[in-house]
């Protein structure tokens, strides 16, 4: 998008920071606020439960459907109603009557949800010239980081001064301003125009879809369920890949797959993903149930990890102008598998500060990871593809976050006591390091751009 003032991409900017502050303080807030709702509505926990998973198998099967409908009719238009989308279903959520509302106001929630998730990237590499573009990318970074740190006490604040639904109705204002103003100063963005893929469509939503199902069915001990949906979701998979294999523009991006810097950044991703999800789960229960800590305790515990990923995505966004990428990550990997492993090796009953160091570190090395890596997925291909390139790196976070998920329960079944945390910790050390290896075998490839 040429000839756009600064003026105009700063609040593009601000726009696009808003929609991820809405997705991401929604995402962090919800579980809180589950016993509550369970009460008010007088249902049963398990029914609760789906207002989580309803959210998140709706973002997860929408996140390819909607970068390839922003490559096909528009950047602008498929963002911008995913905003829209959003806000109109945050305030049916406040006003649900009964579950059942409720979880279908999720859903149309989580679809929104997946049209801003899907295209950030793609808003920010089709408005922000090269030399900024390292810094967007890491105020990208600082707002999912932002939002993760004060969600939870966000939502513990709400509750304790107002009912649930207000823990929805926060989104409406935001909302309410964000799209108008968003519409108002994003141009139009370069268009493909191609007739949607109904079949991978559908093959998709069974891929991913039945993934998080599996990943549920198994946290809730149903394993013989959950090795059903897991077989059925390769098998859909399988069909996806072999549906795409001779599409021009794939809806599963195969051309971008088949650029070695491209698949190497997006399975760094996952690896780095499943690192974070394997501590973030295990962790709490570390905290509460071995070092008896209190919830407020361990939620102080657990926010130096977001709040050091803030501080360091700047820094490393300014370094991925002077610095290969691949270096970069790799470091910050090395960073984080090192804080995880400082984790692992506590004492049985730790300070305060020894906790907080530790935390802080695996911060700092997630930050530096994070911003150099989602800008050499975003640049590895070419620009008509950003739609593509956007929606995957949000599937591979996805993919790192339910497979990481996974595998706390196999850890936690097959330890007891503080086993299963420790377990988690020392598995996400390996995927850290993983992450890391293959990162740094990016810098062998001759066109790596050094951002």
């Amino acid at each position: 998008m040429t000839g756009m003032t600064p003026a105009t991409r700063r609040l593009v900017m601000l726009c696009a920071v808003l929609g991820i502050v809405l997705a991401g303080l929604d995402g962090a807030i919800a579980n809180i606020a589950l016993p509550t709702i369970a009460r008010e509505l007088a249902c049963s926990e398990t029914a609760t439960v789906w207002i989580v998973n309803a959210y998140q198998i709706a973002v997860a099967v929408c996140l390819l459907p909607a970068a390839a409908l922003g490559e096909s009719i528009g950047i602008r238009r498929v963002y911008g109603f995913g905003m829209a989308l959003f806000t109109a279903a945050s305030l049916s959520c406040a006003m649900a009557p009964s579950i059942g509302v409720l979880v279908g106001a999720r859903v149309v929630q989580g679809i929104g949800g997946a049209c801003m998730a899907a295209l950030s990237g793609a808003l920010v590499r089709s408005t922000q010239p090269r030399e900024t573009m390292h810094r967007a990318f890491a105020t990208i970074a600082l707002a999912v980081a932002i939002s993760a740190a004060i969600g939870p006490t966000l939502a513990a604040g709400i509750l304790a001064v107002a009912t649930w639904p207000w823990l929805f109705l926060i989104n409406v204002p935001i909302g309410m301003v964000a799209v108008p103003l968003f519409f108002r100063v994003t141009p139009m963005s370069a268009r493909r125009p191609q007739s949607f893929d109904v079949a991978g469509t559908l093959l998709n939503i069974g891929t991913l879809g039945l993934v998080v199902l599996g990943v549920d069915a198994l946290g809730h001990g149903q394993h013989t369920l959950a090795m059903a949906e897991i077989a059925a979701s390769l098998l859909c998979g399988a069909c996806l890949y072999r549906q795409q294999r001779h599409r021009p523009a794939p809806l599963l991006p195969l051309d971008l797959l088949a650029i070695p810097l491209f698949s190497l950044s997006i399975a760094t991703s996952i690896c780095a993903y499943a690192a974070q999800i394997l501590a973030y789960v295990s962790l709490p229960f570390l905290f509460q149930s071995v070092m008896h800590r209190s919830a407020i305790a361990t939620g102080l515990l657990v926010t130096p990890w977001p709040l050091l990923v803030a501080f360091a995505a700047p820094w490393a966004g300014r370094l991925a102008t002077r610095y290969p990428s691949s270096l970069l990550s790799s470091i910050g990997l090395g960073v984080l598998a090192c804080g995880l492993l400082a984790l692992a090796l506590m004492p049985a009953q730790p300070a305060i500060a020894d906790v907080i160091w530790r935390m802080a570190l695996c911060g700092i090395g997630f930050g530096f990871y994070q911003t150099p890596n989602n800008l050499t997925v975003m640049t590895a291909g070419p620009a008509m593809r950003s739609g593509a390139a956007s929606g995957m790196l949000a599937v591979a976070r996805t993919m790192g976050w339910s497979f990481g998920s996974a595998l706390v329960v196999v850890m936690f079944g097959l330890s007891s006591g503080s086993g299963g945390a420790i377990d988690c910790l020392y598995l996400a050390v390996a995927f850290a390091l993983s992450g890391a290896i293959l990162s740094a075998s990016r810098g062998a490839i001759r066109h790596e751009r050094g951002a």
